[in-house]
């Protein structure tokens, strides 16, 4: 903090009760009276400085021994008048940023001008204040703060505009070049913390060189001055959000709702303002802020409407908050939305009415800035996004809103359903958070009827559930029993489309016939990695069956060859041992024999037939086994290819 010094002389001052004196060895011969106080001077000193006290005494009677003044009205009092004292008497007298105000506008009340001595108070404050005070950020925030006390003097005389103007100038330049010590690589500092100033504990503490480093420090000043200062800061071009940065930071050290801990690290409770001066400063802070989309965080927007509603901020200023609140709502996170019910009916834990019309906000502005109707959005590019869109954001997370808000018991049916259907049905892309707020309200409230429960699930399509879901629906008792049938027809056209796709793409993938331009390239999507390791899989389950099928042909021809070899060695064995049947018995015995059993041809082309017709319908039965029960299907496929060489060889025995 700079300095001037005035004066040489030693402190002759003292005080005795309620009154100065003066020890200058000379009897005091006129007595200044401010406020309480009484100080004992003489006529010279002030005389030979000021025009008012020089009329004043000049006014007093000729024949009174002693010379009584009043000045009940001097800027600043007593604080004043005993600088002014000292100063009239050469006493030593330090000049800073904390007392120059005070010195300057006693020194115009008093009139302590050029004419009546050279160097006088007026000259010496102006000097200080023009060419020490304005050039440094921190002696102009404190010159400025102590001009609270001194209107409308302050003002008459142009101080406080002049120390605003130099702090909105100075608010967005390097710091150190006003003389704010500023931390910088290597700086030294106390044991404490705070910053050294050539060797010496200046007591700041570090700060950073970020562009808001001022908001803290403007944040001291009280509301009329501070929103001064932000009037010229805006008409100085300065930008939306280091504006809206600012305001936030003001109303977070003075509004207890919006951080309690930044509030009592600042400011002392018993300087805490009144709830009034709370609710005032809100208002007015909702005034200030720029309304524009992304300027201010809506998490603080959102704690600043739960204050609101907290203080009965106006009618004006809560539908303000929530058209903020509504421009942004994408960007809001479960635990913003979560609007305490302040009223004495206590309908509902949370605020529905209030969230729905923040959601109502925000379709009417992305309605208004997208220009198309909802009913054009193609679904499935919503449902294709690599990206969720604001709208499909929103729509999440009004579905989580829904299932923090249903497990309480007065919530009403209305009320849900209303909140829940003004999302567009576009909007979501599926119903599993929908589905949710669902269950767990029905869990909550099991005394509501048949006919409540499928109204409330009517809000639900149950052709955009997922099949996780649908599988838990299906098997969810709490469910009415006509949306249960919906569920499952549904899950089964899922399943059959998800089956269908999967030939498609093994087809794909055997190079079969080209891709259809349908599906995703592979990167389009993280999607695509799980469905070709899926159809990659599958393959090699067919490559396996097809082995299978080989290894069974294989002993197939191996069968037919043993038959024709047991055939030709039975012929031989017959002529060996002189057997000779006339050509009637054989002709008898072979009619009979063909009639019972078919020749060793006919059969193997029988099993081969048999082995074909398992082989077509073993390719459709592995593709359904992949979705169903692979297990169960493999033990069934073993168990039909093991069946098939006992089958043969029996009719092989039977036939030879």
């Amino acid at each position: 903090m700079d300095l001037m010094k005035l004066g040489s002389k030693s402190d002759a001052f003292h005080r005795q009760g309620q009154a100065w004196f003066c020890t200058t060895g000379l009897p005091s011969d006129v007595a200044v009276e401010v406020g309480e106080m009484t100080f004992h001077l003489h006529k010279f000193p002030l005389l030979s400085k000021s025009i008012l006290l020089e009329k004043l005494i000049s006014e007093q009677s000729k024949e009174d021994e002693g010379c009584h003044i009043k000045l009940s009205d001097i800027p600043g009092g007593l604080k004043s008048f005993e600088l002014v004292a000292k100063f009239c008497y050469g006493v030593k007298l330090e000049m800073t940023s904390s007392n120059v105000v005070y010195l300057r506008c006693a020194a115009e009340y008093l009139q302590m001008t050029e004419d009546v001595a050279e160097g006088n108070l007026i000259s010496q404050t102006e000097t200080f204040i023009n060419k020490v005070i304005l050039r440094s950020w921190k002696d102009s925030l404190t010159a400025l703060q102590t001009c609270d006390d001194l209107l409308p003097y302050a003002e008459d005389l142009g101080i406080a505009k002049r120390c605003i103007d130099s702090l909105a100038v100075k608010a967005f330049k390097d710091p150190n070049l006003f003389s704010w010590p500023m931390t910088e690589q290597g700086s030294m500092q106390s044991p404490g913390g705070s910053v050294l100033w050539n060797g010496i504990s200046t007591g700041a503490r570090p700060r950073s060189r970020s562009s808001d480093w001022w908001y803290d420090d403007v944040s001291t000043l009280n509301l009329s001055t501070y929103k001064r200062l932000i009037s010229v800061l805006e008409s100085r071009g300065v930008e939306v959000e280091t504006i809206a940065g600012s305001l936030t930071s003001y109303a977070k050290r003075y509004i207890h709702g919006l951080n309690n801990r930044l509030n009592t690290a600042h400011v002392p409770l018993a300087l805490m303002p009144s709830e009034e001066e709370q609710r005032n400063l809100l208002e007015e802070i909702d005034r200030l802020l720029p309304f524009q989309k992304g300027v201010t965080s809506t998490k603080f927007l959102c704690n600043l409407l739960r204050t609101g509603l907290i203080l009965k901020a106006s009618h004006s200023c809560v539908s303000n908050l929530e058209r903020r609140i509504g421009m942004q709502l994408d960007e809001a996170t479960l635990e913003d939305l979560l609007m305490p019910t302040f009223t004495y009916s206590m309908e509902a834990l949370y605020d529905i009415d209030c969230i729905q019309r923040i959601l109502e906000h925000f379709l009417a502005m992305d309605l208004a800035t997208s220009g198309a109707s909802p009913g054009l959005v193609d679904e499935e590019q919503l449902i294709g996004s690599l990206s969720l869109t604001p709208i499909t954001t929103v729509a999440k997370l009004i579905d989580m809103f829904l299932a923090e808000a249903a497990p309480d018991i007065n919530l009403k049916l209305s009320k849900l359903q209303s909140l829940a259907a003004a999302v567009p049905e576009y909007a979501r892309p599926l119903d599993d958070g929908l589905y949710r707020a669902i269950d767990i309200y029905l869990k909550a409230h099991p005394w509501i009827s048949e006919s409540e429960r499928e109204q409330l699930c009517g809000i639900m399509d149950c052709q955009k559930l997922s099949l996780e879901a649908c599988t838990h629906a299906a098997q969810n008792e709490r469910l009415p029993l006509r949306v249960i049938v919906q569920v499952l027809f549904f899950e089964q056209l899922q399943l059959r489309t998800s089956i269908a796709g999967c030939f498609l793409v093994s087809d794909n993938l055997d190079g079969s016939r080209p891709l259809r331009s349908g599906l995703v390239a592979p990167n389009e999507g993280g999607g695509w990695t799980n469905s070709v390791r899926d159809n990659q899989v599958l393959k090699v389950g067919m490559d396996h069956m097809r082995t299978r099928v080989s290894e069974l042909e294989k002993e197939c021809s191996t069968m037919r060859q043993e038959i024709e070899r047991l055939g030709q060695g039975r012929s031989r064995w017959s002529k060996k041992f002189g057997f000779v049947l006339n050509s009637q018995m054989c002709s008898a015995k072979e009619d009979s024999v063909s009639g019972r059993h078919m020749s060793s041809s006919e059969k193997t082309g029988g099993i081969h037939g048999r082995f074909l017709k398992h082989k077509r319908n073993l390719s459709i039965d592995v593709l359904l086994g992949r979705f169903t029960n692979r297990r169960a299907f493999n033990v069934s496929l073993n168990t039909t290819l093991n069946a098939q060489p006992p089958e043969v060889h029996k009719e092989s025995d039977n036939g030879g």
